[in-house]
């Protein structure tokens, strides 16, 4: 069976310890965390924690399933159609153009997001590949840093 990327949302009590305890269901089964982000649901006591990972259907499966039996989970959500986005930021020597950078960021849903004596900061906030296309066409730009959020998502 072929690997394949999938992203998992779980919806867990926001307190110490959860997200050591997810990540550890990972790591004593082997399997790998491509993007991890965890954030509290606004008005409630609960956080997402949004997981990318690549696994063959039943790996998938497998996952899911301890998922669902670790405490204090109320839902995991392993669903074929999210809408997912990210978050980069990119730090470009204030030598280059600021508006071929801040064109670039805007074709990826993005923009300028601080400038400095010696630096322009770039924002773009766009599904995952196209985020990766960004960082790819940045590179003409001699970028200095990239920081890159991780994916956030939620099911159609």
């Amino acid at each position: 069976m072929e690997a394949v990327r999938r992203v998992i949302s779980v919806v867990v009590l926001n307190e110490a310890q959860v997200l050591a305890r997810v990540s550890g269901l990972f790591a004593a089964r082997g399997y790998n965390i491509e993007s991890l982000t965890v954030a509290p649901i606004p008005e409630t006591d609960m956080s997402r924690i949004t997981i990318v990972t690549k696994g063959n259907k039943r790996v998938i499966e497998q996952i899911t399933k301890q998922l669902h039996k670790l405490i204090p989970t109320f839902k995991v959500i392993e669903h074929e159609e999210m809408v997912e986005k990210e978050l980069a930021l990119i730090k470009f020597p204030i030598e280059e153009s600021l508006s071929d950078i801040q064109v670039l960021c805007q074709a990826y849903n993005g923009g300028i997001a601080n400038v400095g004596e010696k630096m322009v900061i770039g924002m773009v906030t766009d599904e995952p590949a196209r985020v990766k296309h960004f960082i790819e066409a940045a590179k003409r730009y001699s970028p200095i840093e990239i920081v890159r959020g991780g994916v956030v998502a939620i099911e159609r």
